[in-house]
C-alpha cells in the first residue's frame, strides 16, 4: 500500500513541474491560459453552478420543512426536548 501512496505523489509532484515548466514562463509571457472558447465554456459553467446551487438550497429547504410538519405536525421545542430525552 505505501509503495502505491508515494507512486501516486510522485505522479502530482511530475504534473505540478509539468504545469510550472508549461504554464508559468506562458503566463509571464502574456499568453493566455484557454482559448475565447475556454474561456466562455468556464463562464457558463460557473453561471450554471451558481444556480444549480441556488435551486438545490430551495429544494432542501422545502424538504426539511415537509419532513418536520410529517414527524411533529403540532409540537413545540419543549415537546421536541421531551420526546429525545425519553
Amino acid at each position: 500500500m505505501v509503495p502505491l501512496i508515494i507512486g501516486m505523489l510522485v505522479c502530482v509532484v511530475l504534473a505540478v513541474a509539468v504545469v510550472a515548466v508549461v504554464a508559468i514562463p506562458a503566463r509571464r509571457e502574456g499568453r493566455e491560459l484557454l482559448t475565447p472558447q475556454g474561456e466562455e465554456l468556464i463562464a457558463t459553467v460557473k453561471d450554471k453552478t451558481v444556480s444549480t446551487i441556488e435551486s438545490t438550497g430551495d429544494a432542501i429547504v422545502t424538504a426539511k420543512d415537509k419532513v418536520a410538519d410529517t414527524i411533529t405536525p403540532n409540537a413545540t421545542a419543549e415537546d421536541i426536548g421531551k420526546h429525545r430525552a425519553s
